[in-house]
């Protein structure tokens, strides 16, 4: 699953803090809880659990849901279109490093 590094220290500004109940998730992404337990089975995202073991989504998560319902829409497989947002997560995650490697005196090049 896409995972993200940093946290606010308020819940309500944190894109992680688990927010939200399974139906509301859906309703909010316009589909249905069956999709978000098929995107769980594929390990696409991992919802957290309440003490009465009800899945919570968070803002991140959702975001990543529906990248992967656009793509269902579109005819992708659900199977298909997770890998395609791990993939899409994995290569923006690469270019922000080259960004930062970049910016940081990493290949200056000389004037002429």
């Amino acid at each position: 699953m896409p995972s993200r590094s940093t946290r606010p220290v308020d819940p309500l500004d944190d894109d992680d803090y688990p927010a939200y109940t399974m139906g509301r998730a859906a309703e909010m992404i316009g589909t249905t809880p069956a999709f978000l337990r098929a995107l769980g089975e594929h390990r696409l995202i991992t919802p957290l659990r309440s003490e009465g073991g009800h899945r919570r989504y968070s803002r991140y998560q959702l975001r990543i849901a529906a990248r992967a319902r656009e793509l269902v829409d579109r005819g992708t497989s659900v199977e298909a279109a997770c890998r395609i947002v791990v993939l899409e997560d994995q290569l923006e995650e690469a270019q922000r490093i080259n960004e930062r490697l970049r910016g940081h005196g990493g290949g200056q090049q000389q004037a002429t």
